[in-house]
């Protein structure tokens, strides 16, 4: 490695791949109710650190209301991201809902914590106007 290289910590390597991964992940309580506290949402992102490193991803930002969570997520291609978010999800809801019974029991019953839908939006890298730009403006081979 060139002594003048500085790398990006974001810019990650494996055996055949170098990688910048991030998403932006929201998970929305079910039927919207106001069941989060500060402790909870404290909780919750312990919860959600454990959970992305037993997939080899990093929790980067975490944060969130009382009636949604959050995240900032950077994690490795071999990861399906569809697997880490009911991952995410469950667990969390698992652990929220036998830690916080008696307060959850108030807003939220018949076992649910989480809606089953989510938000994740790709982040970070190039604008997709100049990704374009740049895919366009190859050289391609003459005949």
């Amino acid at each position: 490695m060139s002594p003048r290289w500085n790398p990006n910590p974001d810019v990650r390597t494996g055996r055949h791949v170098v990688y910048n991964l991030h998403v932006h992940l929201v998970f929305v309580t079910k039927y919207r109710r106001k069941a989060m506290t500060d402790a909870m949402l404290t909780r919750c992102e312990e919860i959600m650190r454990e959970v992305c490193t037993d997939f080899e991803a990093e929790l980067k930002q975490f944060n969130g209301e009382d009636d949604h969570v959050h995240l900032l997520v950077h994690y490795p291609p071999k990861v399906q991201l569809s697997k880490l978010v009911n991952s995410l999800k469950g667990v969390s809801a698992r652990l929220l809902r036998k830690e916080y019974d008696t307060h959850v029991r108030r807003y939220l019953w018949d076992g649910h914590f989480w809606s089953g839908s989510y938000f994740a939006g790709s982040c970070g890298g190039a604008p997709l106007t100049v990704v374009r730009q740049y895919i366009e403006n190859q050289k391609r081979p003459v005949g």
